[in-house]
């Protein structure tokens, strides 16, 4: 392995990682915003998905 290929690899390791934080963090906040606005159930189906599916997982 080159060290341009290393590079890119650790490149794609450190994205990957965002990405996972940035989707934990998005339906930490998608869940708090549900709970604090039972109003907005029903309005956004994928919204309705993920605090659901965070629910059956705690």
């Amino acid at each position: 392995m080159t060290e341009n290929e290393k590079k890119e690899a650790a490149t794609l390791d450190q994205r990957r990682a965002a990405r996972v934080a940035l989707k934990t963090r998005h339906s930490q906040s998608v869940v708090r915003l549900m709970d604090e606005r039972a109003d907005l159930r029903g309005v956004h189906p994928l919204a309705d998905f993920v605090d659901e599916s965070v629910r059956w997982t705690a």
